[in-house]
């Protein structure tokens, strides 16, 4: 299997019959799964209240992340693409129930029902463009903005992604802050090429979190920022969503209102026949395209 497979076909070609069984009966690809879903789960931060969650499963597949879930006690839904990835799902009787849908068309889930989100390695998916159609900044915003009206009040969602570089990592960070998630990225094992892990935090709500779980570094300890020595290699950190800034009283070329009153008072002392003052005077205009 290609190490990249985005970029070999769409999700619903690349997983045909044969490569969603080939997938499934890997013992490796089964390990992975489990462990990353193990992590997943655990940066979920579900309160320890006994009462089983409703979560959801974004890139089910067939259901390997979602067996994670069920042995934790908790009830899913998963969600994918591909339907020899989902027929194989239901073929394993896998406890959760399957939705055959594109995430980049965002959620049809009511508001407010789902506890928590967790997915494995689907995200990234949105930033190619499969189709003429396909706009990879107008799917994320459908996606995290439908998934932001779906979690409960105060839910988090974590999402393993392997950007293929930092403008993708940066695109799908901004695609979540723009529809009001707070969070940021948390690496396990930052200085390992092979074992490095990056997973999208994110919190829904007024209950949001600022904080954000530290990763793990090689010995499975708990690293901060200052245990990275290069850029590449920091946890990346955002504590809230970028907010607009507030609208200032500033004309283009960065003068007040007042300073242009005052400049055309000058000139009308010195003669120079000068518009009156209005309502307009020195207000901000729209960019001109």
């Amino acid at each position: 299997m290609a190490s990249r497979p985005e970029l070999v076909a769409p999700p619903e070609i690349f997983y045909d019959d044969a490569e969603a069984r080939k997938y499934t009966s890997s013992s490796r690809i089964v390990e992975i799964q489990a462990s990353l879903s193990e992590r997943a789960l655990e940066l979920l931060a579900l309160p320890d209240d006994g009462i089983p969650k409703l979560l959801l499963d974004i890139g089910c597949g067939s259901g390997l992340s979602g067996e994670t879930l069920s042995e934790n006690g908790h009830h899913w839904i998963g969600l994918d693409i591909s339907p020899s990835m989902l027929n194989v799902a239901v073929e394993r009787e896998v406890e959760g129930d399957l939705l055959l849908g594109d995430m980049g068309q965002g959620l049809g889930l009511r508001p407010g029902v789902i506890d928590g989100v967790i997915s494995i390695s689907a995200v990234q998916w949105l930033c190619n463009a499969d189709k003429s159609s396909h706009n990879p900044i107008l799917r994320l915003k459908a996606f995290f903005t439908s998934l932001y009206r779906c979690l409960a009040n105060g839910a988090r969602a974590v999402f393993q992604i392997y950007p293929e570089n930092i403008n993708q990592r940066e695109l799908i960070l901004k695609a979540a802050m723009r529809a009001g998630f707070a969070g940021g990225i948390v690496v396990d094992f930052p200085h390992s090429t092979k074992k490095r892990k990056e997973f999208l935090v994110l919190t829904c709500g007024q209950r949001a979190v600022n904080s954000i779980p530290e990763g793990k570094d090689d010995d499975g300890e708990s690293c901060s920022d200052d245990d990275s020595e290069d850029e590449e290699n920091q946890t990346v950190r955002v504590s809230d969503r970028h907010r607009p800034q507030k609208k200032q009283k500033w004309n283009k070329s960065g003068k007040g209102k007042e300073w242009i009153k005052r400049k055309k008072e000058q000139m009308r002392r010195r003669g120079n026949a000068v518009p009156p003052d209005t309502k307009y005077t020195g207000r901000k205009r729209k960019d001109r395209f």
